[in-house]
């Protein structure tokens, strides 16, 4: 293969790619699956799996839970819905593994989350809120500070 034709290859796994995280995105609160999320870019589930990696330092799969605890955590800084409410509205089916991932993500339990959450983010732009609450992976990534420009 020569370095044009990877080269092109390259660039549309990447456009591919792209695609597959801005669905997740947008459809963070469905029941998607890496193989669904494969089968909409036509690939298979290990090829998107690695190259999504490699892209974007983390597998689909972790980067939606990223996205769905992201929004757990702006719905419970609003305060007015409950912590299993809120394990629904963004797509988790069950509240075991939400509090899981949201304590592995965020460090803390989401109803000891949405307690501080209240008090810290009150009268916060939400835009400035959202950029300072973002999740770090605990184990996976080491914190860094906020950049507010």
């Amino acid at each position: 293969m020569s370095n044009r034709t990877a080269e092109a290859q390259r660039l549309r796994d990447l456009a591919l790619l792209r695609r597959v995280r801005d669905r997740i995105d947008r459809e963070y609160a469905r029941p998607l699956d890496v193989e669904e999320l494969a089968r909409g870019v036509n690939m298979s589930a290990g090829h998107l799996s690695r190259r999504f990696r490699l892209a974007y330092g983390e597998s689909p799969y972790s980067f939606l839970m990223t996205r769905r605890i992201e929004r757990a955590m702006a719905l419970l800084r609003r305060g007015d819905l409950g912590v299993t409410e809120v394990c629904f509205a963004v797509g988790c089916s069950s509240l075991g593994t939400f509090s899981t991932r949201f304590t592995e993500l965020v460090g803390m339990a989401p109803s000891l989350y949405r307690r501080l959450a209240a008090q810290e983010a009150a009268g916060m732009p939400a835009c400035v809120a959202k950029q300072v609450t973002r999740p770090v992976r605990n184990r996976e990534a080491a914190a860094r500070e906020p950049q507010l420009a």
